[in-house]
């Protein structure tokens, strides 16, 4: 690993089907004052959201309501309502959506709310584009989690997740290198374990009712200096799912 290559993000804490692990809300409550310097922890966040967000945008047909689970302190979230979207941004741990309240523009089309799932899932509520960004990994029931995220899309929508795959390459650069070498994630920020390939997501989406539509790897260009989408998903990759 190189520099930046290949860096899961923080960004998100644990919105999901079931009760948030104290530990993980704790774990990114302790980061929120961090999450908007472009210099700090969360540097490799803020260097992939533009790819990422890009990613996205050129897979939705117009812009409309949607959902971000998981947003954190926003970076997502703001970037999408840039692009015209009016977004909800739903996350367990609340100093991040402090952060996020405290960051947004006057007038910008995005609220904040701590929330799970689950919680949306008992209102009835449901949304034509939901993005899970950096999510399910942290995620103690990735099934129940995808099942959620099925019951909030309308028929037709768009879902949008992105991930780490559990491979030995993403071991040795997403966990390894970016937390005990690099020190450039906080010690503790991902589980290799819990990390999701490809065929597991497709697998809890079929489960959910839904199917696996696009995907691409994404990954740090040290020549470039920036991210780029590859055809590589063996370490960081995003999928896009239809109902």
């Amino acid at each position: 690993m190189a520099h930046m290559d290949n860096l899961g993000d923080v960004q998100s804490s644990i919105p999901q089907g079931g009760a948030a692990s104290p530990a993980e809300v704790a774990r990114f409550d302790a980061l929120a004052d961090q999450w908007w310097n472009p210099a700090g922890p969360m540097r490799p966040l803020h260097a992939m959201n533009p790819l990422r967000v890009g990613w996205i945008a050129d897979r939705l047909p117009k812009p409309g309501p949607l959902l971000d689970v998981g947003c954190g302190a926003g970076l997502a979230a703001e970037a999408l309502a840039r692009r015209g979207h009016t977004v909800l941004g739903i996350d367990a741990a609340p100093r991040p959506l402090q952060a996020a309240r405290a960051h947004a523009a006057v007038g910008m089309a995005v609220q904040y709310r701590l929330a799970s799932t689950s919680d949306l899932v008992a209102e009835g509520a449901v949304f034509p584009a939901i993005t899970a960004l950096e999510v399910i990994e942290h995620v103690p029931d990735p099934a129940g989690f995808f099942h959620d995220l099925g019951a909030l899309l309308t028929p037709g929508g768009r879902l949008f997740v992105s991930t780490l795959n559990r491979t030995a390459r993403s071991l040795v650069t997403a966990k390894w290198g970016a937390e005990y070498v690099l020190r450039m994630l906080p010690v503790g920020t991902h589980d290799w374990r819990r990390f999701v390939t490809p065929a597991e997501l497709a697998r809890h989406a079929r489960a959910a009712g839904l199917r696996m539509t696009d995907s691409a790897g994404m990954r740090f260009d040290p020549f470039r200096q920036s991210w780029v989408m590859s055809r590589d998903l063996s370490v960081n990759y995003i999928a896009a799912f239809a109902r």
